[in-house]
């Protein structure tokens, strides 16, 4: 750990000054946040001028795949700055083209094309662009837990209450129930009775919003911040199933759980599922520079041979941003990323959270993959009353607030939504990092025990 001189706690003081005099942060009521000035980090760790350290359980923003500051991929920016900075999109670019080639290599057969966008939003922008442009149609079809970017229409696409401010943002948006069997819409009582159910109604929700009017159907493969629902067997496969009786294009928005979160490449290839636009951003190059982007089946790719795409953005590509995923590449393959973190959600993770929840009665549900998962606190296991009100603030939302000062107290930094907690570290963390934050969150637990009945 670098050491931490009292003279930081000055330069503390400074960034909090600047920040809260000058900074306009996203998603806040600006009087009423505190934002915490971050000195450094390393790997799964970083740590404020105070010399607090937190192992980041959140990955940042589930972005930061290899952690803070890997050194490969903090090289390979430096030599592109020394070489090029930076071209416009409209040029070839050796590491552009070779990240491009690398991604549609790891991609199902039939995707050899990629469009780079800034980030995740901007990536799901264009794939629904792509969409109604190929079908001749408009409307686009999203699940009510989901997320899906900030833009116009990829906030319209996102179910979640971050829409509701936004409104009215892309009328040509309707949203239907996704599974989610521990709350499930649907009455169902096992995993396939809920991914048969669900497919009704999303085939009812296609007839009755005219499925000729549909261009797309956009999914979170794993749902990420509503819930780290993982999807039962036969639903994936169930939509790809609707889409292709109906003409409508498959969306798999693979933001926050493609390269690696899951174990996979892409997460929808744990599910025996293509779709035809894959959307990432995120773990492509661990958000080291702004990078997101979509790829594209050739049958779609095709219809813009000799018909212009009217799309695109000044920073499409960038070189800095390309040179760190090549790198991450180039780590994935050489420390073996994709099998450590199968191994760590099974061996480690999985169980030790599983035995959490018989001894928490205030855990009524855990559920995940890989290096995500979600804890949902509940009130009361019998009626999964949840330990806060859906999209609470201030006073109702207090209890979780508490839970995640007793694991920031403890040296994790959390990820907290609604009132669910989640697991979402480094992928390099290392083992006795996960085992020490998961021993943190056991702890904490006990704040959430006391509101439990």
């Amino acid at each position: 750990m670098t050491s931490i001189l009292p003279s930081d706690l000055d330069t503390d003081q400074r960034v909090r000054a600047d920040d809260r005099g000058h900074v306009f942060h996203s998603w806040s009521a600006q009087a009423l946040i505190d934002p915490l000035p971050v000195a450094g980090g390393e790997g799964a760790t970083f740590w404020d001028y105070a010399g607090n350290a937190y192992l980041d359980f959140s990955s940042q923003l589930v972005n930061l795949n290899l952690g803070h500051q890997h050194p490969d991929l903090v090289q390979a920016i430096q030599e592109q700055a020394g070489r090029l900075a930076t071209i416009q999109p409209s040029m070839a670019n050796d590491v552009r083209g070779d990240l491009a080639r690398r991604i549609s290599e790891v991609a199902p057969d039939g995707m050899s094309k990629v469009f780079f966008t800034n980030g995740g939003a901007d990536a799901n922008e264009n794939a629904v662009r792509m969409a109604r442009l190929v079908t001749g149609r408009r409307k686009v079809l999203s699940a009510y837990r989901s997320y899906h970017g900030n833009t116009t229409t990829a906030i319209s696409l996102t179910g979640d209450p971050r829409r509701w401010a936004n409104e009215p943002g892309d009328g040509s948006v309707a949203h239907f129930f996704g599974p989610y069997p521990y709350r499930s819409a649907f009455h169902s009582s096992s995993e396939e009775e809920e991914a048969e159910r669900a497919l009704a109604h999303l085939e009812q929700t296609i007839i009755l919003e005219g499925a000729s009017t549909i261009a797309a159907i956009i999914l979170e493969t794993v749902v990420g911040t509503n819930g780290v629902l993982i999807p039962p067997p036969g639903y994936l496969a169930g939509v790809r199933e609707l889409c292709d009786r109906y003409g409508i294009v498959y969306i798999a928005d693979e933001v926050m759980v493609g390269f690696g979160r899951i174990g996979e490449w892409f997460a929808f290839q744990a599910y025996d599922v293509v779709p035809d636009l894959i959307t990432f951003a995120k773990g492509v190059n661990s958000g080291y520079v702004p990078l997101g982007g979509v790829v594209i089946s050739d049958r779609i790719a095709a219809h813009f041979d000799t018909v212009a795409f009217p799309g695109g953005l000044t920073y499409s590509g960038h070189p800095l941003a390309c040179a760190a995923g090549v790198a991450t590449f180039e780590v994935f393959e050489r420390d073996g990323i994709l099998e450590r973190v199968r191994d760590l959600g099974s061996r480690v993770v999985e169980p030790r959270l599983r035995e959490m929840a018989a001894r928490h009665p205030s855990v009524g549900d855990v559920r995940g993959r890989g290096l995500f998962w979600a804890v949902e606190l509940v009130r009361d296991r019998e009626t999964r009353e949840p330990l806060v009100p859906f999209n609470a603030a201030g006073k109702d939302a207090a209890p979780m607030g508490e839970v995640a000062a007793a694991c920031k107290s403890g040296g994790v930094w959390p990820f907290t939504h609604f009132n669910r907690l989640h697991v979402a570290p480094p992928l390099v963390i290392s083992e006795d990092e996960l085992t020490r934050g998961l021993d943190v969150i056991d702890r904490a637990l006990s704040a959430a025990d006391a509101y439990a009945r």
